[in-house]
């Protein structure tokens, strides 16, 4: 596979959002955990379970502003 520099440009910039996104919802988990996984922890968890912990995050959101109890 070959690719001229537009491409090559075009590819990189998209490998770069991705990353910024993993980053950030890495950087998510660590701080709804509250510190009990640290970032080096999150680094090594499977796409499949940081899917798993960011349904947990969300239902945990839901419940929170239905009960109306402070999040913090």
């Amino acid at each position: 596979m070959t690719l001229d520099n537009p491409d090559i440009l075009e590819l990189l910039e998209r490998l770069d959002r991705e990353s910024k996104a993993l980053k950030e919802e890495l950087l998510n988990i660590c701080w709804f955990m509250r510190g009990s996984i640290s970032y080096d922890e999150a680094m090594m968890l499977s796409s499949d379970d940081r899917e798993l912990i960011a349904k947990i995050i969300k239902r945990n959101m839901e419940t929170t502003k239905e009960s109306g109890l402070p999040f913090f």
